[in-house]
This record gives C-alpha cells, structure tokens and sequence, in this order.
C-alpha cells in the first residue's frame, strides 16, 4: 500500500511518518482491496486541549473510505482514525461477501 503524508503548517517529525506507517500497514491483513492511503495532519488554532487532527482517506478497488479524528496527539488521532477505518473496511467486506 502506497501511503502519503501531508501536514499542514508544520513538519511531522521521521517517528511520526514510521508511526503512521506502521498502523496504516496493518490495515492491509482486514482486506486487499486498499490501493493507497492520504494522510493530513493539521493542528487545529488556537492552542487548546485536542488541537491535533488526523484524516485519513483510503482508496479502495470499489470505493473511498474516510475517517478524520481529533485529540491530544497525533499519535492517538491517527490510532482513532484507523480503527473507525477498520470497522469500515469489515462492513464493506460483509456487503462484498452478501452480494
């Protein structure tokens, strides 16, 4: 899966880009329809609590799923953000699998 990073109005940092990656990566054992994934990270003005916000769009053989979460950090951002992504594609297999 071909996965891009795009944050808006600073630079993420190396261990943020692996971070993102890695749980972007495991997405792949739910289904093999996942062409690529859009990640945009943005920090939300002015500086308050959950500022931090992560979309992410995943392009797949029949469709696009989204999810976009916001929080403390990036990192748990982007966790929320995949495991709504998980749910989707798991509904998406069971409508696939009923037709």
């Amino acid at each position: 899966m071909n996965i891009s990073i795009q944050s808006v109005h600073f630079d993420a940092s190396t261990q943020l880009k692996e971070f993102i990656e890695k749980k972007l990566s495991k997405l792949d054992k739910f289904s093999d329809l996942i062409i690529d994934a859009e990640v945009i990270l943005k920090v939300i003005k002015p500086e308050t609590a959950k500022n931090k916000e992560a979309s992410i769009k995943l392009n797949i053989k029949n469709g696009d799923l989204f999810a976009n979460k916001t929080a403390d950090t990036f990192e748990e951002a982007v966790m929320q953000a995949t495991e709504a992504l998980e749910k989707q594609i798991l509904k998406t297999k069971e409508k696939i699998s009923a037709k």
